[in-house]
């Protein structure tokens, strides 16, 4: 591990959304900022929209810790799920455990617990992450919640959290009810490269980093460039660039460093060739083309003929399996080289 090496007390690029490491830029200031006064001002249903990886789940566990004092949460991850399931898992989230399965005992559950809250000054936050995958049925469900109110106030605050699917789902003509109810939409940006290198400087500090940059303008640059600004693929490109200056004993990461971790990640490495022919245009506009590769397949595949059935006319019963994948593969890389020679001459 790379700790020792750097002079940190704890792991400053980690997976789990850890409050904080929280680096508030514009946008995600902007998107807490609105979340909070929603629920200030008991708004009844926010939401929160952005990209895998931009940091949504951090944003709200540093949101809900602004009202650990004053409101009951709850937050729920298991959105594959019916009515019935989700308002158990709801349930067991604020501590009620219900072998139940009547649908309106449950509510009837929930409201009285909404109610004791209410009475003892608390708000009720509830948290519904990845919520692109529940079903209608059980949006339907989630905006009935919000009937729990009194002629004063709403008795609860629902989040709704996930991807850009999400809101393709709401735009829905049978969910209208529940669009209208939305009153804060916001979402969260890529960082800008100037953002990367404060994203970054910002989580080493946390970690208990001090001194000179260890990633170096160039470094920085590219990192923004790879990651496309995700806080979550700035941390894994991160990780494995303070390992590999560790291996190297480099107290500096630079541009080099970081694209050796980009090719280490490149996942592109792993496809199969075997199905690259799949994808390649007909034969005749093949033909057509000035790097087309179908005359030198031809000249090749006439080579393993001959392989199969010599002059003597005495056939061989087959091709060998090894002989088959050979094959293939050299068709596999002459219609890649043939793909790649094609683009760089259309640039």
């Amino acid at each position: 591990m790379f700790l020792d090496f750097y002079g940190l007390r704890e792991q400053p690029f980690g997976v789990t959304p850890d409050p904080r490491y929280l680096y508030l830029g514009p946008g995600h200031r902007e998107a807490l900022a609105s979340l909070y006064y929603g629920i200030e001002a008991n708004r009844g249903f926010l939401s929160l929209i952005a990209r895998p990886g931009m940091g949504k789940t951090t944003l709200l566990f540093h949101l809900l810790a602004k009202f650990d004092r004053t409101a009951r949460t709850a937050f729920l991850f298991q959105t594959q799920c019916s009515s019935r399931e989700f308002m158990r898992f709801l349930l067991a989230e604020i501590g009620i455990e219900t072998e139940s399965q009547d649908f309106v005992r449950m509510h009837e559950q929930f409201n009285r617990c909404l109610v004791q809250e209410a009475r003892a000054g608390k708000r009720f936050i509830v948290v519904i992450d990845e919520a692109q995958n529940l079903d209608p049925t059980v949006l339907e469900t989630v905006r009935l919640l919000s009937d729990f109110e009194t002629p004063q106030a709403k008795l609860l605050q629902i989040i709704l959290v996930g991807q850009p699917g999400l809101a393709d789902k709401l735009a829905s003509p049978s969910l209208v009810q529940l669009r209208q109810r939305i009153t804060s939409v916001s979402g969260l940006s890529p960082l800008s490269v100037e953002e990367v290198g404060r994203f970054i400087e910002h989580r080493m500090k946390v970690a208990g980093y001090s001194g000179t940059p260890v990633f170096n303008p160039e470094a920085l640059e590219l990192i923004a460039q790879v990651s496309e600004g995700i806080p979550r693929q700035i941390n894994n490109y991160c990780f494995h660039a303070l390992s590999l200056g560790c291996a190297l004993r480099k107290k500096t990461v630079d541009a080099g460093m970081i694209h050796e971790v980009v090719r280490d990640l490149d996942i592109s490495r792993f496809v199969s060739e075997v199905a690259t022919p799949r994808r390649m245009m007909s034969t005749s506009t093949a033909n057509s083309d000035p790097f087309s590769p179908v005359e030198e397949l031809s000249e090749r595949g006439r080579g393993y003929v001959d392989s199969v059935l010599p002059a003597n006319g005495d056939p061989k019963d087959s091709l060998s399996p090894a002989e088959a994948i050979e094959h293939m593969r050299d068709v596999a890389r002459l219609l890649h080289n043939w793909r790649g020679n094609g683009e760089r001459q259309t640039a």
